[in-house]
């Protein structure tokens, strides 16, 4: 309908721009002198949506959408997060008021909480934040601080901000530029950058949603789709799905009609936070809300228009009229806006107040977190009710709201309040959360089952090493199983991790065997999950272990460190980490990844290091027993055993460690006994043979008769073929070396039988080799030749003489060096490679240039390979390449003669180049290869030097075991031992005693012979706190 002057319409549009449908009177004698959208405008399908690019902004191109205000909130929300890619939010905060056009301007201070408190909560909770995203008052605040924390915060951070701008379409500048029926992808948008307020839309917001009501230039026209969205959204979850999605609107300042879209709202039981001291509307309801007594129950709201229930006095609200007016002088319908006003108050419980004189900016997300908070809580106080709360707390990760207003001491938490809140916080890693609960009610005993325990590892990311690993696990069983990860894929995947030196985990939940075949082992878990599983109702024998396994994983630091702190074995749980993530860094293809699992892997090496020093400093005796105790918790494993799986050699350089392999290597004889008294020692029958000490200086004294005997042999008494041989000397030998290969047979069976991990045999692989290929020699010279066979000796002479090397690594100044000189035989790799390069290119060279054809292979590879080496060495024959130089010799030129056999004849044609690359050959070779060898010792040298003394004490504590599993008597008599072992342990059933020295089940009365060592590691630049509980 036209306006009384017939220039525009009330819609705010000029009449001529009105079809005749909307003009004419097709209302017949009614007049109508009121405008209304719902009644006098139609609907068509939009034709402005796509993309929008701030031309001259720099910015990235943001989603708009022209819609009508009765467009359905779930299509829109669809749109956003399902086409638009805007990720689902965790929090929604409307930000409404004043600061536009003809109000008053947006404060200094409400700036300031825009950009140091509304953001840096929004970055926290990953929030949407709703405003009218135009370029004027609180929206271009909110822009502006949207900027501001992109320009300083990472890049990750950057996702989790997310500003969509709500206004009405007949509002927006420019909005022209936006209309095209088939979409813009993008569309041009001109930017004015100017100071003033202005109705554009602002470049720093993500999405626009420009509700049309058919009003031109007028204010207010998106009110009813953004209520209704706001409604739609807080009835949604988030994604985790635990929660509905919070929503909170927020008061900034506020003409008197926001007293009716603050009403509105409140009815809706939608929370509000209002900035008191902003503004008009704002500071009315602060002042309400603090200096008014109303005395009506905050549970009973008017209803709607305020009519029905029975009000309040006439006093009261003759009092409240009074503060409207002050604040609204201009108003005339003054008694509509106290019964906004009254009904506010009747919903005060959802309402907030923020005073920035009291909390600064700085404390304003902690506000806007505790707002929702509040706003849920009544008069009962039993936990129940604020599950939700507690639920919301743990989606944001904010442990210090709910330690504050929710674990405070009024409340008292059930075990069934925390379960699913637990659950949550262990799949979205809040260690901090789940260290809250199991302090205030969680009992993880009740808590942890087999079937909760398998749920924790179905919520494994898809993306994750461990999650990977296990569906390869899974995937070899034949049958199709119920559930997406099963115990048994577990259980092998930590056998696989964690070696044979501990009984598979879980086997007795699964009735399994732990001696069984694989094939065996998969037809019965098959078998199982058929069944009902019973396993899955039961309860987890050593919970804090199973969260620590399933915590490292992952490699979660924070959560396997607390788990740690509370799971026994402190010890041996820490080199289990360390031993499960050294192996998944293995894996592991991500580099960053790899690192971090590195790093966490030292640090619960450190960990179990501080722990056994404070053991060793209290009791050594009790030390003792922590290192070979098998635990039923890590299925029969010791410190010991997972140390040197985990190639803990930190650990191993402890001197509690290193006292315990003393103590061992003497066994009962006194450490500091002389060699010279150990002869006199030989009628102490069993101290003396029993030690291994003894049996590693009686291996190592016949082994230098072995060796002698051997160079014997080879020197002067090997024979040839019978009737000539073998001699006498010879066949002694060949028996000594068998009685070496049935020892190094015995353990190697004695390796498997009781499922060592320690893999001690894998310095000797290449020995045992050459053993065999020694006991095959006279079959060889037999059969082949007897210059063979001697050759053969010969190479095998070597490699015995070589392995001294690894003998005398026991020895305290020798073992040192011989760690250091292992590491430098990598650097010699490295310098041969390049020296091959060089060799090869400049032999080539050097050979076609002073033969131009000679086909002997053999001359070929020794003036190719063997004369360029021997060059490095000063060995030039100048006579053979400088053509000055040359001496006579018979030659030829004729290739018949020479493919006959006679020498070919030097070229000389370019010898001029043959010498200068004779010259750069030396140079690179002699000064720039040698020296960069020379320097790559001097690096591995000093580098390996300072750790030398770590890495021998733990290669002694390999050489101690294979020597305690050595028999007293060395070869040859070692044939006595074998027998003697054959009859105690197949024929009398003996078993070894020597087996409790590194392994021992040691059962304790409760309350006896248990003790707690708490450390406390405090550190200068954080105030987090590491503490661990060893018990025995």
């Amino acid at each position: 309908p036209p306006s009384c002057n017939g220039a525009l319409c009330q819609c705010g549009g000029p009449r001529g721009t009105h079809g005749s449908n909307a003009t004419g009177d097709y209302f017949g004698a009614a007049i109508v002198s009121q405008w209304d959208s719902g009644q006098h405008s139609s609907e068509y399908p939009t034709d402005a949506f796509g993309e929008v690019e701030f031309t001259g902004a720099g910015r990235r191109h943001s989603h708009f959408l022209r819609l009508s205000r009765d467009t359905p909130p779930q299509i829109v929300f669809t749109l956003m997060t399902a086409h638009w890619g805007v990720p689902s939010p965790n929090l929604v905060v409307s930000v409404v008021g004043g600061g536009g056009e003809g109000q008053e301007k947006v404060k200094p201070w409400v700036r300031e909480v825009m950009r140091n408190g509304l953001v840096r909560a929004a970055q926290s909770t990953g929030a949407w934040i709703l405003t009218g995203g135009l370029r004027e008052g609180v929206g271009r605040c909110v822009g502006e601080a949207v900027r501001d924390h992109a320009a300083a915060a990472p890049s990750l951070s950057q996702k989790k901000v997310v500003a969509v701008g709500v206004a009405p379409w007949g509002l927006v500048h420019n909005r022209q530029q936006l209309v095209n029926a088939q979409g813009s992808f993008p569309a041009r948008y001109y930017v004015q950058n100017t100071s003033q307020d202005t109705c554009g839309l602002d470049s720093n917001y993500q999405a626009f949603l420009l509700v049309d009501d058919g009003t031109v230039g007028q204010r207010g026209g998106e009110t009813g789709f953004l209520s209704n969205l706001e409604d739609y959204i807080s009835h949604q979850r988030t994604g985790s799905g635990s929660i509905e999605i919070p929503v909170l609107c927020m008061l900034i300042s506020g003409e008197a009609k926001m007293l009716q879209r603050v009403d509105h709202s409140l009815r809706k039981a939608i929370p509000w936070l209002v900035l008191g001291g902003s503004g008009p509307a704002a500071d009315l309801i602060t002042e309400i809300l603090e200096e008014v007594s109303l005395g009506s129950s905050p549970s009973s709201p008017l209803p709607e228009g305020g009519e029905g229930g029975e009000g309040p006095s006439t006093e009261l609200r003759d009092r409240v009229r009074e503060k409207v007016r002050r604040h609204f002088p201009a108003e005339a319908n003054l008694e509509k806006l106290v019964d906004w006003v009254l009904s506010i108050h009747k919903n005060r419980d959802l309402i907030t107040v923020f005073h920035q004189e009291q909390e600064g900016s700085d404390d304003f997300d902690t506000v806007l977190l505790k707002a929702l908070v509040q706003a849920s809580k009544r008069v009962a106080s039993h936990a129940s009710e604020y599950t939700e709360e507690l639920k919301l707390a743990v989606a944001w990760n904010r442990v210090d709201i709910a330690k504050s207003e929710l674990f405070n001491g009024d409340i008292h938490w059930k075990y069934e309040d925390l379960e699913d809140s637990m659950t949550d916080a262990l799949v979205n890693d809040k260690p901090q959360f789940v260290r809250l609960f199991c302090e205030n009610g969680l009992n993880i005993l009740h808590y942890l089952s087999y079937s909760r325990l398998e749920s924790l590892y179905r919520s494994l990311a898809d993306s994750s090493l461990a999650y990977t690993l296990l569906q390869r696990r899974l995937a070899e069983r034949q049958a199709a199983a119920t559930s997406l990860t099963q115990l048994d894929g577990v259980s092998r995947l930590l056998y696989d991790l964690l070696g044979d030196g501990c009984q598979p985990f879980y086997s007795a939940q699964l009735g399994l065997d732990p001696g069984a075949s694989t094939r065996r082992a998969i037809r019965h878990v098959n078998k199982l999950l058929l069944g009902d599983c019973l396993y899955r109702d039961q309860r987890c024998l050593s919970p804090w272990a199973s969260l620590f396994i399933w915590a490292v994983l992952q490699n979660r630091s924070e959560m396997a460190v607390y788990f740690w702190e509370m799971a026994s074995e402190s010890v041996l749980s820490a080199l289990s980490g360390c031993k499960i993530l050294r192996e998944l860094s293995k894996l592991e293809d991500e580099t960053e990844s790899k690192v971090s699992m590195k790093e966490l892997a030292q640090k619960f090496e450190n960990l179990a290091q501080d722990v056994f020093s404070s053991c060793y400093q209290s009791n050594e005796r009790r030390c003792f027993t922590l290192l070979i105790r098998q635990s039923p918790v890590w299925a029969g494993a010791t410190c010991l055993q997972m140390a040197t799986a985990a190639d803990a050699r930190l650990f191993f350089s402890h001197d509690g460690v290193q006292t315990l392999l003393s103590q061992i290597w003497w066994g009962d004889m006194e450490r500091n006994t002389k060699v010279w008294k150990l002869v006199f020692a030989f009628f102490r029958w069993r101290n003396f043979w029993f030690a291994p000490v003894t049996s590693f200086l009686g291996n190592v004294l016949m082994y230098f008769l072995f060796l002698c005997l051997f160079a014997y042999v080879l020197l002067v008494d090997f024979k040839g073929p019978p009737p000539k041989g073998p001699s006498i000397s010879e066949m002694v030998l060949y028996f000594w070396v068998f009685t070496m290969v049935c020892e190094e047979i015995r353990q190697v069976g004695q390796r498997f039988t009781t499922k060592c991990t320690l893999l001690i045999f894998r310095q000797d692989c290449f020995f045992h080799y050459m053993i065999t290929l020694l006991i095959l020699g006279p079959a060889f010279f037999q059969f082949l030749s007897y210059h063979f066979g001697r050759a053969l000796m010969a190479l095998d002479f070597m490699v015995f003489t070589l392995r001294l090397i690894h003998i005398f690594a026991i020895h305290k100044q020798l073992g040192p060096k011989i760690i250091i000189v292992s590491k430098m035989m990598k650097d010699v790799f490295f310098f041969l490679f390049f020296l091959f390069v060089w060799l090869m290119a400049y032999g080539v060279a050097n050979q076609a240039l002073l033969y131009s054809y000679d086909p002997r292979p053999s001359w070929i590879f020794r003036r190719v390979f063997y004369r360029p080496y021997l060059h490095i060495f000063g060995q030039i024959p100048i006579n053979e390449m400088d053509a000055d130089k040359l001496l006579e010799v018979e030659c030829t030129n004729n290739r018949t003669l020479i493919e006959g056999g006679m020498e070919p004849c030097m070229d000389g044609s370019y010898n001029w180049l043959v010498v200068l690359l004779l010259v750069v050959y030396l140079l690179v070779t002699n000064i720039l290869l040698i020296n960069l060898l020379i320097a790559m010792f001097s690096y591995t040298f000093s580098k390996v030097q300072d750790h030398s003394d770590t890495h021998w004490k733990f290669q002694r504590y390999n050489l101690i075991v294979e020597y305690h599993s050595r028999p007293c008597l060395a070869p040859p008599f070692i044939i006595l031992s074998h027998l003697h072992l054959f009859i105690k342990r197949f024929v009398r059933r003996i078993p070894s005693a020597k087996v409790k020295h590194f392994g021992r089940t040691f059962t304790f009365l409760k309350g006896t012979c248990c003790y707690k060592y708490i450390i406390y590691i405090r550190h200068k630049q954080c105030s987090s706190r590491v503490y661990s509980v060893l018990t025995l």
